[in-house]
């Protein structure tokens, strides 16, 4: 494991000292290049660096002194030096992967270092899926740090989970060599109003000295987002305007500005530094969650600078924003996110810092990949059976048990529906008036309005919890079914069709999990995640062809939303505004209450 192998400074501070005194030889030299600073925002032309024990001896205009008779000679011809990209907030579930396919995904586009949340498998097992993200993420050979799940369930009272995370979980991950600190808190009610489990989980990473991960998914930047800063997150990225953005950095937080595969919340939040001028050290750049094809096709931290950078953003800004301001923040600035003497050799040669193209990328000290070929191993852990085991429905669904049956007597109804807002995580709460048919309310699709159903599948109740959903445009008869339904991960079934429905959902239950689409009764694309119904250990170029087939399948039945697939997997996120589904019901998010589909005596 990387703690075991890997030799910290104090370790290597000898050997360090020897190079950059030119008594030693460094291992590689990289010779004529431009080495971006991080530290102090500037250019320097025809530099050198040199490293050893996998991490920077000398960083200056001329290295010769270090180079001995089995030094490796990089010549860089006047490429850019960059420090390895980070990821400030993600979760390696949204992108289909496991963290060692994931790493093969996103090194050759200069990722380094992620920080990752696996609180999508702590929904469905526990501590112990948790661990296993982070043991096979310290086998990698870039730097996953892992952050310890807060919120399973996201809302106690409003879903069921597979398993629940507990403070004394918290505590006890905080010795684990890669945990970094406590994932995003989510449930920022339970913070606002005191919450003692809630606080005693903040309590235990501020004790362990780690840090404390945000989510304040409200508009509400009045007392009740102070209290939430009061209780110690201590960034926040569900921001999605200017304001959002100020008001975090004026509270003493880091504000992380996201573009996912469907979060694209860059833009309306980067005025803050580029209009407004604030101190742009305060802000980082993430990507929360990026599915196998973004990854594949688009890039992953590269693709976010381009953006951040296409918005207007000074590329060393942007830059910085990627590398040193998310090691600061994560009180690893001397450990990583610049080139500088001591800290890990994480660095790109790019021969552009505006369109970025990644050149060679170098981690600890090992060239890991070369023009977009991945070169290092990316080890696999043994993931148990009962990890692949997890869709347990209590039965084969039919038709009958996605039937929404009317209030007796009526001949038409006002409808709670859940309002999917492109690009963005939060959805709209609309009220829909439907006709009934024989007793029953469907879709409509006139009014763009089809059924969502929620199926329990983590202790085989039986439960269907059925609604109704807007902003996908399917016609026809048609249904798609997902287990990667954030963060209680049940299985989310939407469609025109009851038939269809049942298929989808009973397909999943046969693959033991993934994404499916059904049209007029036949199989149109399917996505198998088999580990935990969240990811699959195949290569993610295989499992990229099949989400952009999954992505072709839902534009065959009228869908034409931006990566409609992640609107699809979040509408059971009970912690994000307006309207949700889970297994107990419909939520409204803004007064964390369930409500009845139809509006009585409408």
């Amino acid at each position: 494991m990387e703690t075991e192998t890997f030799k910290t400074w104090p370790e290597s501070a000898a050997r360090l000292v020897a190079v950059a005194a030119g008594r030693d030889a460094a291992d590689t030299v990289i010779k004529g290049g431009k080495w971006v600073n991080v530290h102090t925002r500037e250019v320097l032309d025809n530099h050198d660096i040199a490293i050893a024990n996998g991490r920077f001896a000398f960083c200056g205009p001329d290295a010769s002194h270090c180079i001995g008779p089995n030094t490796e000679v990089i010549e860089a011809n006047g490429a850019y030096m960059i420090p390895g990209l980070c990821d400030a907030h993600m979760h390696i579930e949204s992108g289909m992967l496991t963290p060692a396919e994931f790493t093969r995904a996103v090194a050759p586009h200069g990722t380094t270092t992620m920080f990752t949340d696996p609180h999508e498998i702590a929904n469905v097992l526990g501590l112990e899926g948790v661990r296993l993200m982070h043991d096979e993420a310290m086998l990698q050979p870039v730097n996953l740090y892992t952050q310890m799940p807060s919120c399973a369930p996201s809302a106690p009272g409003l879903e069921t989970t597979g398993f629940e995370i507990t403070p004394d979980d918290v505590a006890e991950a905080m010795h684990w060599p890669g945990i970094i600190g406590l994932g995003e808190m989510m449930n920022f009610p339970g913070v606002i109003n005191g919450d003692p489990k809630m606080l005693a989980e903040i309590a235990a990473t501020q004790n362990a000295g780690k840090t404390v991960g945000g989510h304040y998914a409200s508009p509400d930047l009045g007392i009740p987002f102070h209290a939430y800063a009061a209780g110690g997150p201590a960034d926040d990225h569900e921001g999605t305007c200017e304001a959002d953005a100020i008001a975090r950095v004026r509270q003493g937080m880091r504000h992380m500005m996201r573009l996912g595969s469907a979060w694209y919340d860059v833009e309306t939040q980067i005025t803050a530094v580029t209009e407004k001028g604030l101190d742009p050290r305060n802000f980082i750049l993430c990507t929360d969650d990026c599915h196998s094809g973004t990854l594949v096709n688009d890039g992953h931290m590269n693709r976010v600078v381009r953006h951040a950078i296409d918005c207007g953003c000074d590329p060393l800004i942007a830059l910085q924003m990627a590398t040193i301001n998310t090691a600061t923040h994560f009180g690893l600035e001397r450990e990583l996110g610049s080139i500088a003497p001591g800290r890990r050799a994480d660095v790109i040669l790019t021969s552009d810092l505006k369109t970025l193209p990644i050149d060679t990328v170098i981690a600890r000290g090992k060239i890991i990949a070369k023009q977009g070929l991945m070169l290092a191993e990316c080890p696999h852990l043994d993931w148990p059976d009962h990890a692949r085991d997890t869709v347990n429905m209590a039965r084969d669904l039919s038709a009958d048990d996605f039937i929404i049956t009317a209030p007796e007597g009526a001949n038409h109804v006002t409808a709670n529906v859940i309002g999917v807002v492109e690009n963005q995580a939060p959805t709209k709460a609309l009220q829909v008036e439907l006709p009934v048919v024989n007793g029953e309310v469907k879709g409509d699709a006139a009014q763009d309005v089809c059924q969502i159903s929620l199926v329990e599948r983590h202790r085989a109740t039986g439960g269907v919890t059925n609604a109704l959903v807007s902003g996908f445009g399917y016609t026809g008869k048609m249904a798609m079914a997902s287990t990667v339904a954030h963060d209680s991960h049940h299985m989310i079934v939407i469609g025109t069709s009851q038939d269809d429905m049942a298929l989808a959902a009973n397909r999943l239950r046969e693959v033991g999990g993934g994404v499916v689409i059904y049209k007029d009764g036949q199989e149109l694309a399917l996505v198998k995640l088999p580990i935990a119904g969240l990811m699959s250990d195949s290569p993610a170029q295989d499992v990229a062809a099949q989400a952009d087939a999954l992505g072709d399948a839902m534009r065959a039945c009228g869908c034409s939303l931006n990566n409609a697939y992640m609107q699809h997997s979040l509408l059971a996120l009970v912690v994000i505004p307006e309207m949700r589904i889970s297994d107990l019901g419909l939520v409204d998010v803004r007064t964390f209450e369930l409500i009845p589909l139809f509006e009585e005596g409408k």
